[in-house]
């Protein structure tokens, strides 16, 4: 079983989930690929010390990069979208 730390990377900090976090009271966060939403409602409830209503996943694909003729990947990853409960809050990122 994986530490809750390595579940979660770290929060999403994107105009999107500033509008997700005002309006419907939900926090982004990058999550590690192999972890399933029971993992990270466990993770986020551990480590922030607030209850999850639920979480929504999806994977994100890696875009195709170009330098001249060369070309890579950036690598794929996962985003969680997690519902905290009514009357919770989460602020990690208030003071910024």
């Amino acid at each position: 079983m994986k530490s809750h730390y390595e579940v979660i990377i770290g929060p999403l900090l994107t105009e999107k989930g500033t509008i997700l976090k005002e309006t419907n009271n939900q926090v982004l966060f990058k999550v590690a690929r192999d972890a399933n939403k029971i993992e990270i409602k466990r993770a986020v409830e551990e480590i922030f010390k607030v209850k999850v209503e639920s979480v929504r996943t999806m994977n994100c694909k890696g875009k195709k990069k170009r330098m001249g003729r060369y070309e890579g990947r950036r690598p794929a990853w996962k985003k969680a979208i997690v519902t905290l409960k009514e009357g919770e809050k989460l602020d990690f990122i208030e003071g910024v």
